[in-house]
């Protein structure tokens, strides 16, 4: 044989790759069949192609494959039905040992998450989203398909400016907007922008430094890090983080900041210091990242408008699908000052991370059609729903608790007595329920705070909801 191996493709559109080894032709592929069934490469039950279509595919005689197969059946290795044609025989696995148990933990997987920062997976709106990807798709230009602009398809820019205006309060412009594949990527591209410096944007050379708030992601705090930036806590007490201190920084050249919701303290920003780190930004030449992460689900007071819609051209406002929808999406946007746009999106190309363009129609139509609209309510009133019921069963079960950070978003913060934080997580943990602690979200620099829970009551799926809130009150002090 002049070549040992091939991929071939079957008449009904299947691929088999097939090694031939050895001098004879016969002997060689029922060597290669024996093999790829042996080893499991061909799972029992698949089809194999015809012996026509094998034969042509291999150049050789299609009695060669028939002989070959019939050999194979009767030796068991295959079965052979009228009109279901040559499939591979099922046969008994061979009975192998039991693997050594691996060493860890007594404990298996929770049975119940409260972990914070995820939506309820069971509830995405999988018939919505396969009528709006059937529209969207059928609609859809062949260019679409392509490569396309770095900064996303122009049908979900345009849709999302639209929404943002009017539910957000963003200034937002189709051409000011980049598609990203979630809100990590966003910031990786901010942080290799800021690092390598922006001068038409009008930042005051090349940001070394960023201020962060006292409590956050350390995800996020660490791909700013490696982009090659140091992080500098704002101080944070009961209204919040302390943007007055900007003023006194002399390093910082951007701030991180999650102003409509603090994330994981829950506190939105009040006015005096939103307007305290806009006149920062004017000031310094300064520029505010906005994490606007779940931004929809406001309950017990008018929603929040983002701080971008106060200076445009010094905040970069950053959303995603990921607390609304899913975060298996990965689909997040940036709004853009003006003089950005142009190095994001060269380093988004650079990068060539982005999300696909079926899943950008996608959701460009499911926003256009109103379908996001409709789904983000109905998911406010589940939300809320089990904020309430989350607060009632801690009054009457474990009434010493204090809860704050529920007037919106999926999470809130349950404050415990000094010294029993880590006791608890564990105490949890042995009941089968995830927790953590607010500990965990606390910057390494920042000073130390209240011991509390952090308890997100998205995650739980309706059918485990209520044994989540036993299993949280049994540990509870």
């Amino acid at each position: 044989m002049t070549n040992d191996w091939a991929t071939f493709r079957s008449g009904a559109g299947a691929d088999l790759h097939v090694e031939l080894r050895g001098t004879g032709l016969r002997t060689g592929l029922m060597d290669a069949l024996r093999e790829a069934a042996r080893s499991g490469r061909l799972a029992p039950g698949t089809r194999l192609p015809s012996s026509r279509t094998l034969a042509a595919d291999l150049g050789i005689a299609r009695n060669t494959v028939a002989d070959a197969y019939a050999e194979l059946v009767a030796e068991g290795w295959l079965t052979a039905r009228q009109g279901s044609g040559t499939r591979v025989a099922r046969r008994a696995a061979p009975s192998r040992p039991a693997p050594p148990p691996r060493p860890g933990p007594a404990r298996g997987r929770p049975t119940y998450s409260l972990m914070p920062g995820s939506p309820d997976l069971a509830s995405f709106p999988r018939a919505e989203w396969l009528r709006a990807a059937r529209r969207a798709i059928t609609a859809a230009p062949h260019e679409a398909f392509g490569y396309g602009d770095p900064r996303g398809r122009v049908e979900l820019r345009t849709a999302l400016a639209d929404y943002l205006a009017r539910a957000r309060g963003v200034y937002a412009d189709p051409e000011r907007i980049v598609i990203c594949s979630g809100y990590v990527h966003g910031l990786m591209l901010l942080g290799s922008v800021l690092r390598a410096g922006a001068p038409s944007a009008g930042l005051r050379g090349r940001v070394r430094e960023v201020a962060v708030e006292a409590y956050g992601l350390d995800i996020h705090w660490r791909r700013l890090t490696d982009a090659g930036l140091r992080l500098s806590p704002l101080r944070f007490d009961e209204r919040g983080t302390r943007t007055a201190d900007l003023a006194s920084s002399r390093g910082a050249g951007a701030v991180l900041l999650t102003p409509g919701h603090q994330f994981p303290m829950g506190v939105a920003l009040p006015p005096d210091r939103r307007t305290a780190v806009v006149d920062w930004a004017n000031g310094t030449g300064g520029l505010i990242l906005e994490d606007d992460y779940d931004g929809e689900f406001r309950y017990d007071r008018q929603p929040v408008g983002a701080l971008q819609g106060l200076d445009p051209e010094r905040v970069v406002y950053l959303g995603t699908a990921s607390k609304s929808l899913a975060p298996g999406l990965r689909l997040a946007w940036m709004v853009l000052p003006e003089a950005l746009v142009g190095e994001v999106a060269a380093a988004k190309g650079v990068s060539d991370w982005s999300s696909g363009s079926p899943d950008q129609l996608t959701l460009a139509e499911f926003i256009s059609s109103g379908a996001y609209d409709r789904h983000v309510r109905a998911m406010r009133l589940r939300y809320r729903r089990r904020r309430d019921q989350l607060v009632d069963a801690l009054a009457e079960r474990a009434p010493g608790i204090r809860v704050s950070g529920i007037a919106a978003g999926m999470h809130a913060v349950l404050e415990l007595p000094p010294g029993t934080e880590g006791a608890i997580v564990q105490a949890a943990a042995w009941q089968g329920l995830a927790v953590v602690g607010l500990g965990r979200f606390r910057h390494p620099s920042a000073p130390p705070g209240p011991d509390a829970l952090v308890v997100g009551y998205g995650t739980p799926a309706d059918s485990a909801w209520s044994g989540a809130l036993d299993a949280l009150c049994r540990v509870l002090p």
